[in-house]
């Protein structure tokens, strides 16, 4: 496979979003005086912000701070991304990738499912920089969308997974996600989901915003929910659909991350450079409240 190209400029302005060349240079000016804003944001970034906060020049200065900063501070998920060692064992032993066709709505949709049952394979940072790493390069590619929608299938996930989550991960994680996503962020749904994964919900509803808990959707087993969101045959065949086998999916996306790398080298130098920000530096504080003295860290019974 070889490297996909970034979507064009010219397609990415034939979409009917509204966008213009106009608009982006407008945000562009306003981000040249901001010092300690990348200064290498290419027009394909601030495109998917712009578009993401509904054309809105306030709303999209706020989102590129509050983007970039979030990727500076959260080294765990977003410092020196790359096909090392613990990000390729992620990706051979966990599907990403995104399914053929929309939903019924319309959003793009992307797909995750553990495809290796052994806890001692899974690390909660290196899953969830992983997924980020899959998600920018696939818009890196497509450019805008519509909306976006996530389904994680939880077949076959064991009890002993839940030792492997840690708290300041699991937070850091909850705040960057409803919030920093260079999409339109449409819902999280779950298929094939445990009883114990409650646990987890309890959590999440620990660190996130009402609005924010009413996407999450868990699609009992047996029913036929997800039919009223989805075409089901877009899914892996294993999953129930006629798409590719899970294994075809599996390897498409790890080849189409060896093959991109050098994107990653690229994304890896947007970070923000605090000493240069007008005003008092951010810190992860200054994202999410302490959780310390009620949840230092996750009891498992």
């Amino acid at each position: 496979m070889s490297a996909r190209k970034r979507i064009s400029l010219e397609e990415e302005y034939s979409k009917p979003t509204g966008i213009t060349a106009d608009d982006i240079a407008k945000l562009r000016q306003w981000l040249d005086t901001q010092p300690h804003l990348p200064k290498n944001l290419t027009d394909l970034d601030l495109i998917l912000i712009y578009h993401k906060c509904d054309r809105s020049l306030q709303v999209s200065k706020q989102e590129i701070d509050n983007q970039y900063t979030l990727r500076t501070l959260f080294t765990s998920f977003f410092k020196d991304r790359g096909l090392d060692k613990e990000t390729e064992t992620f990706f051979q032993t966990m599907l990403v990738t995104v399914l053929p066709e929309r939903s019924k709505a319309g959003d793009t949709i992307f797909y995750g499912r553990m495809l290796d049952s052994d806890v001692k394979n899974f690390d909660f940072a290196t899953s969830i920089k992983g997924i980020f790493m899959a998600l920018d390069l696939w818009q890196y590619e497509e450019g805008t969308w519509p909306g976006l929608i996530f389904i994680f299938d939880l077949q076959g996930i064991k009890m002993g997974l839940l030792s492997k989550l840690d708290i300041q991960n699991l937070q850091q994680f909850a705040a960057y996600f409803p919030e920093a996503l260079l999409a339109k962020f449409n819902g999280v749904h779950f298929i094939n989901m445990p009883l114990f994964m409650d646990r987890i919900n309890t959590l999440i509803k620990v660190f996130h915003k009402t609005e924010f808990i009413q996407k999450f959707i868990v699609h009992q087993n047996g029913s036929n929910t997800l039919e009223q969101i989805i075409d089901i045959d877009i899914l892996p065949k294993e999953a129930g659909g006629k798409f590719k086998s899970l294994a075809e999916c599996q390897q498409e996306t790890l080849e189409k991350i060896r093959t991109n790398e050098d994107y990653f080298v690229e994304e890896n130098k947007k970070r923000i450079v605090e000493s240069l920000r007008p005003g008092k530096p951010k810190t992860i504080a200054d994202f999410f409240d302490s959780v310390e003295g009620s949840f230092k860290k996750l009891e498992i019974d």
